[in-house]
């Protein structure tokens, strides 16, 4: 197993007054030769947008961007003419392929919103933008993982333009989850949104991140009042 300790303190960090953020990789002016990419992973932000504040109408293209709400609300509109909110416990899914344009605002005028925004490479350039949004809120059972997102367009994950998944999970107690690479050749990329777990020795608290690759199954020791997340992603 090929070990890469992300601490949380190691992060770039930007704070804007409306917008305070953390980024995992190299991120508009935070450059970090070191943490580019995890292989198709870019992007792991950690944004902190105020009430009534928000991104303005940007265009993106080429990639798969995720959006896992946290905690409060996210008023989304595109170019492909949806318009709604996303709520915590959802999760938000967009192929930008030939490109669109979004913009994303914290309807609340009171509470601050929590999200994590997520970039991989897609598999298949230039597809026909598509956009997906689901709560998993009931799916969520405590001490196990839940799938998210997939590559399959079947069952009740997300589907995702990239041989990657993403699962999640919240711990009430100490539990032990065995984590296998469903695509030979994978890796995973395990971030601590809450508490801590221990993988292979390595202890890793609220923020942490750790990359794997090498393996075919690696454990992950979680302790209570945890939440993580694993997203498996190609190595290139």
């Amino acid at each position: 197993m090929k070990k890469t300790l992300h601490p949380a303190t190691e992060r770039g960090h930007n704070d804007i007054g409306w917008l305070n953020t953390w980024h995992s990789f190299s991120f508009s002016s935070w450059y970090n030769p070191d943490k580019v990419h995890f292989g198709a992973l870019r992007v792991l932000n950690d944004d902190f947008v105020a009430p009534s504040m928000g991104f303005g109408m940007h265009a993106h293209d080429n990639m798969e961007i995720i959006t896992i709400i946290l905690d409060g609300q996210l008023e989304h509109q595109d170019s492909m003419g949806n318009k709604g909110v996303i709520n915590a416990g959802e999760v938000q899914v967009m192929s930008a392929g030939t490109g669109i344009r979004h913009s994303e605002y914290n309807p609340s005028d009171k509470n601050t919103v929590n999200l994590l925004q997520i970039w991989v490479f897609p598999k298949e350039n230039d597809i026909e933008p598509r956009y997906d949004q689901k709560s998993f809120a009931d799916a969520m059972k405590p001490n196990e993982l839940v799938t998210l997102i997939a590559p399959e367009k079947t069952g009740d994950s997300l589907w995702i333009n990239q041989d990657a998944r993403f699962t999640m999970g919240k711990f009430d107690t100490d539990t032990n989850v065995e984590y296998t690479i469903k695509t030979p050749g994978n890796g995973a990329y395990v971030f601590v949104i809450d508490g801590s777990a221990t993988i292979d020795g390595t202890v890793l608290n609220k923020r942490d991140a750790l990359g794997i690759a090498d393996a075919a199954s690696f454990n992950t020791a979680v302790s209570a009042n945890s939440q993580i997340l694993i997203i498996e992603i190609p190595m290139y």
